[in-house]
C-alpha cells in the first residue's frame, strides 16, 4: 500500500519580518537625514537670526543716539534743516569719518570743520553708522582689515591722487577760500577709507571704479606707514626732504664751525 503526502505549496513572496525590516530601515534613513539637516543647518539659521538681531539693536541704539546728539541740525528724521544738510543716503562710511575724526558734532560754524578729539566711543560711532546707513543706504565699510593692501602701489596711487592737496608727506596743505587739506597724521585706518569713499570738503569722492578696494586699502596702508613708520636718523623734519636738512646742517653745521674758528681766532 502505497503512502501518498500531500505537496505543500512554497510561498514566494516577503515574509512579514522583512516587511518590517524594510520599514525599519526606511524611518531609520529618514532619522537620519533629519538629524544631520538640524546639526548643520539649523546653525546657519541660528546664526542669521542672531547678527539680523544685532543689527536692529543696532539701529535702534544709533537712532537714541541720534535724537539725543544729532537731530537738532540734521532733522529728527535725517532730513536736514537749518544747521545742517540731510543725512537721507549718506551711508555709514560718512558717519564714520564724520563722528571719528572728531569733526562731528560741529561746535561752531566755521569755513571748514577741523579735526577734534571724537565725542563717541567706536561703539557708539558704529551704532551711529548703523542707523543712518538704514535710511537711504550709501557706501559702508568693506568685512575684513583696512590696511592690509600693497604699500609699494599705496605709495605710487597716493603720490597721483592725493600728494597735490595732501602733501607726498601727508602734512597737508592750503587750498582756495580759506580751505586747507589737513594733515593725515593722526587718522586711523577707518577714517583713511571712509574720507575715499565720502569725499569730504573739498576732497573728492572715489568710487570703487576710480579706485578699487584693493587700491584704496593700499592707499591707507601707505599712508599709515607715512605718519606712523619710526624715524632710524631722527627728526624728520616733516619729511619734507633734502631742502629742510641742508638749511638745518648749514645753520647747525656751518654756523658751528663758524663760531669755532672765531673762537680760535680770539684766542690766538
Amino acid at each position: 500500500m502505497t503512502e501518498g503526502r500531500a505537496v505543500t505549496s512554497t510561498k514566494t513572496g516577503p515574509s512579514r519580518f522583512q516587511r518590517l525590516s524594510g520599514y525599519a530601515v526606511v524611518l531609520l534613513a529618514l532619522a537620519l537625514v533629519g538629524g544631520l539637516y538640524t546639526a548643520f543647518a539649523a546653525p546657519k539659521s541660528n546664526a542669521a537670526d542672531s547678527t539680523s538681531s544685532e543689527q536692529s539693536m543696532a539701529v535702534k541704539a544709533g537712532r537714541e543716539l541720534f535724537l539725543q546728539g544729532c537731530s537738532t541740525c540734521h532733522g529728527l528724521n535725517l532730513q536736514g534743516g537749518a544747521g545742517g544738510p540731510s543725512l537721507i543716503g549718506v551711508g555709514e562710511s560718512a558717519v564714520i569719518f564724520q563722528v571719528e575724526s572728531g569733526r562731528m558734532p560741529l561746535y561752531a560754524g566755521t569755513v571748514q570743520a577741523p579735526r577734534k578729539k571724537a565725542k563717541y566711543s567706536i561703539a557708539e560711532i558704529d551704532q551711529l553708522a548703523a542707523y543712518v546707513g538704514s535710511i537711504g543706504g550709501g557706501p559702508s565699510l568693506p568685512k575684513g582689515a583696512l590696511n592690509d593692501g600693497q604699500l609699494q602701489m599705496g605709495g605710487d596711487l597716493f603720490r597721483t591722487n592725493c600728494a597735490s592737496c595732501h602733501n607726498f608727506a601727508g602734512a597737508g596743505g592750503a587750498l582756495t577760500y580759506g580751505k586747507y587739506a589737513p594733515p593725515l597724521s593722526p587718522s586711523s585706518a577707518r577714517v583713511i577709507y571712509t574720507a575715499m569713499q565720502t569725499g569730504p570738503e573739498s576732497m573728492p569722492r572715489f568710487t570703487d571704479n576710480q579706485l578699487t578696494p584693493d587700491e584704496k586699502k593700499a592707499i591707507t596702508k601707505y599712508v599709515e606707514f607715512i605718519t606712523k613708520a619710526p624715524q632710524p636718523g631722527g627728526n624728520d623734519l616733516g619729511r619734507y626732504g633734502p631742502v629742510p636738512e641742508g638749511l638745518v646742517i648749514w645753520l647747525v653745521g656751518i654756523g658751528a664751525l663758524v663760531g669755532l674758528t672765531l673762537w680760535i681766532g680770539a684766542r690766538a
